[in-house]
């Protein structure tokens, strides 16, 4: 009996194991079945929206801006490995390479280089071989052997811009294009099981799902592999939460179905970010390689790709730039991953560990031009209308020189402390009672004289800070207008038409009233002051212009006509210039901008251009969607421009105040103008190239520093680097067109000089209006003005 009763026992046990067995199945039954029909509406969901966005090529999102091609001419020191260089940087390949390049293609032969551009190229297809002899190219010639006067190169990239406007540079790669090295170094650190698992490491989401069930947020893992980092890239937003997860797997999934292993990484390797350089985004390997290298990136070597593939965790952390010690552990980390991995060997980790990051040099925003970029998209939108909407694949071909612009922002990070520690010395009390005073902004401009193009363009200190454009900011022009009271003078003088008050045609020594007066506008008084209230009574015009008069200016505009200067200043684009006696001394607003277009008319004969920017609209196929030429008139007579040039290359002599240039080191023929009202401005040009430089506060307080101390040191330090440069190397002395001439006058008497005079110097008169009579200069004529500046009146 005891036995039946212990088997009886026994039975129920197991019955009720059995139970609780098929209760747990049961469970985990509908647990899969649950987990399963969630998975897969998600999976199908997200599934749709891959299949929707692979129906669209992954990288064609952004319209890419260029920059101006380089004209390249006989004579200029180049070699045809830098043509080269320069054309495998616009993206041509190399004839004979794995893969021909769309853009086009070079073959170097020796002593010569020759470019076939390709059916994308912004050129016609026309072939050129361009010979160099010795650094210095000697000729080019035509498919014919017909000589060229110059050849242009494929432009550069400058940046891509986005539909949102946000900056991005990406060279597309293939997987075959990608140097093995950096395949290896890529999986040893990122994923080294990636040619073998499913898309997902699951050990490394139960480790994230664990920590994430106890709370601990900051537990990151679960995203170890490329193709759920690619998934993350291309379709889901990384919010942290469960669901994100399992969007990212079936995400993960959906790739590993579409695209072999090698199409994955390729996409990956296109899209990963590498960090910040500027004003702009670099995405993809293609482009990390040449923003930190400056090379093509199967031009890497193993080190190289080591840094690469180790910054791809934390690019600002790892920015090479900037944390270079850190940067270079991560690296070695790298090689060392690579030797545990058996992609490369112990002795060569040690010598790449050995080798320097060797980063490519050159200002972090110095060839991007951020403030150039965004008025081209604002001109692209207003151009375009409801095309401008959309600018997926253009390719926009600008005005930029990339190395002018590169000398122009260095110009301005390497001389905006001289005028930082000027406004110390003005604010010393300020300063030391812990009091705060704003430090100045600061704008440049480089204009071609002859095209308007706008080859170069600093908006301001640092457009990380601000992206305000102080380039296009209106400010009072001071000074640098009053050459445009000058120039309606001499324009008076090509007419035959004498000013109010004179019995001769105006010209450089005509006398001005440097006396203080009073001018009654609008029924209220006006009584301009000279600076530091200094007055010489009689003196000449050049003399007046030289030393920036405001009073003998003021009255030569009255005698002029103030609505006849007004009306050429609007012609040449200073549009708010009306007829007072202020006008005259610049109290009218024009942007910086519009003052690099208004000297044009006196850089280029007597002819205004209009400042551009966009040449050309393109599809991404190389067809124009539209070109854009400038708008050009003629408001000045050439022998006006030349005789109002002349003069203003006195500004920058002797006792001019722009003299300071010369001490600065800038010594090629040039014209300039100082500008000070409450801002600083320096305008000036050579026979290539003008430049105007601003510099004020963004609270229109007073900067209390004149343009030859804020402005001129920055003028001067671009200027003397820009005709450094071969493009701008080639500056000659302003020739006199027909109708005017150059005398030399005695200092003391302003009359035409002679042996008995030696002290003289030269100034240019339309005919007819120069002295007739010889230098007499006895010394009861002699007043205490000449005494002090020993110049003529």
């Amino acid at each position: 009996m005891a036995l039946k009763i212990k088997i009886k026992s026994v039975a129920g046990k197991g019955s009720l194991t059995s139970l609780i067995l098929r209760i747990l199945l049961i469970c985990v039954a509908v647990v899969a079945i649950v987990v399963l029909t969630i998975g897969g509406i998600v999976y199908f969901k997200y599934g749709s929206i891959v299949d929707a966005r692979l129906k669209q090529p992954l990288f064609t999102d952004t319209a890419k801006i260029f920059a101006a091609p380089r004209e390249v001419r006989a004579g200029q020191k180049l070699s045809v490995r830098l043509i080269a260089d320069e054309l495998r940087e616009a993206g041509y390949s190399e004839q004979g390479a794995q893969k021909d390049s769309p853009l086009g293609m070079y073959r170097e032969s020796g002593q010569s280089i020759t470019v076939y551009p390709g059916p994308q190229s912004y050129h016609a297809p026309d072939n050129a071989t361009i010979h160099v002899s010795g650094g210095v190219v000697e000729s080019m010639t035509d498919d014919h052997g017909e000589q060229l006067s110059s050849y242009e190169l494929e432009p550069l990239l400058i940046t891509g811009l986005s539909e949102d406007a946000n900056r991005t540079k990406r060279r597309l790669i293939t997987y075959d294009e990608i140097p093995q090295n950096l395949v290896h170094a890529v999986l040893a650190i990122e994923d080294r099981r990636f040619f073998e698992h499913s898309g997902v490491n699951y050990i490394s989401m139960a480790g994230w799902a664990w920590h994430n069930l106890i709370g601990d947020r900051k537990h990151r893992g679960g995203a170890s592999t490329l193709t759920m980092q690619l998934a993350k890239l291309l379709f889901v937003a990384d919010n942290g939460t469960i669901r994100y997860k399992v969007t990212q797997i079936m995400v993960a999934f959906h790739l590993e179905h579409h695209f072999t292993k090698q199409q994955i990484f390729e996409a990956y390797a296109n899209q990963i970010n590498l960090g910040q350089r500027g004003s702009f985004s670099i995405d993809g390997f293609g482009e990390a390689a040449q923003s930190y290298f400056g090379k093509d990136l199967q031009q890497l070597d193993l080190a190289q790709s080591a840094m690469l593939a180790g910054i791809v965790q934390r690019p600002n952390y790892f920015n090479p730039w900037r944390h270079a010690d850190r940067t270079i552990e991560r690296r070695n980390l790298v090689l060392d991953s690579m030797v545990e991995t058996g992609a490369i060997t112990k002795d060569e980790a040690e010598h790449a560990k050995a080798e320097p990051l060797k980063l490519a040099t050159g200002s972090v925003d110095a060839s991007e031009a951020p403030y150039f970029v965004d008025l081209v998209h604002e001109q692209l939108l207003d151009k375009l209308g409801d095309r401008g909407a959309n600018l997926n694949g253009l390719r926009i071909y600008t005005t930029l020189d990339p190395d002018l612009q590169r000398t122009a922002t260095t110009a301005v990070e390497s001389t905006i402390h001289q005028v930082d520690e000027q406004v110390d010395k003005k604010h010393a009390r300020d300063k030391k009672a812990g009091k705060s005073y704003p430090y100045p902004q600061v704008a440049l401009v480089a204009l071609n004289p002859h095209t308007g193009q706008v080859l170069a363009m600093v908006g301001g200190r640092s457009y990380g800070t601000s992206q305000l454009n102080h380039a296009t900011a209106k400010r009072p022009t001071g000074s640098i207008f009053k050459p445009f009271v000058y120039a309606s003078a001499f324009a008076t003088a090509v007419e035959g038409t004498m000013l109010t008050g004179q019995d001769r045609l105006f010209s450089p020594v005509t006398m001005l009233n440097d006396a203080q007066s009073t001018y009654n506008v609008g029924g209220q008084e006006y009584t301009p002051r000279n600076f530091e209230s200094e007055y010489y009574g009689e003196i000449t015009a050049r003399f007046a212009l030289m030393r920036s008069d405001n009073n003998a200016t003021i009255s030569l505009a009255s005698m002029v006509g103030f609505d006849r200067v007004a009306a050429l200043a609007r012609a040449a684009g200073v549009k708010s210039a009306r007829g007072t006696p202020s006008m005259a001394i610049g109290t009218y607003d024009a942007t910086p901008l519009d003052m690099a277009g208004a000297y044009t008319t006196f850089a280029n004969q007597g002819l205004h251009i209009d400042p551009w920017m966009l040449a050309s609209v393109r599809a991404s196929s190389g067809d124009v969607i539209s070109d854009y030429t400038p708008t050009s008139t003629q408001i000045l007579d050439p022998r006006a421009a030349f005789l109002i040039t002349s003069m203003m290359q006195d500004v920058l002599r002797g006792k001019g105040t722009g003299a300071a240039v010369r001490s600065m080191g800038f010594i090629s023929p040039a014209a300039g103008k100082t500008g000070t009202d409450h801002d600083a401005w320096f305008a000036g040009y050579t026979s290539n190239l003008i430049c105007i430089v601003w510099v004020g506060n963004d609270d229109y307080t007073d900067i209390k520093l004149q343009g030859a101390e804020a402005a001129a040191p920055i003028w001067a330090a671009f200027m003397k680097k820009a005709v450094q440069l071969p493009q701008y190397s080639d500056t000659k002395e302003f020739s006199p067109p027909d109708g005017v001439q150059i005398v030399s006058l005695d200092k003391t008497t302003n009359l035409l000089a002679d042996e008995t005079c030696p002290d003289d110097y030269s100034a240019a008169f339309l005919n007819g209006t120069a002295p007739t009579d010889t230098c007499d200069h006895p010394p009861d004529k002699r007043n205490i003005f000449q005494k002090i500046f020993g110049l003529g009146k």
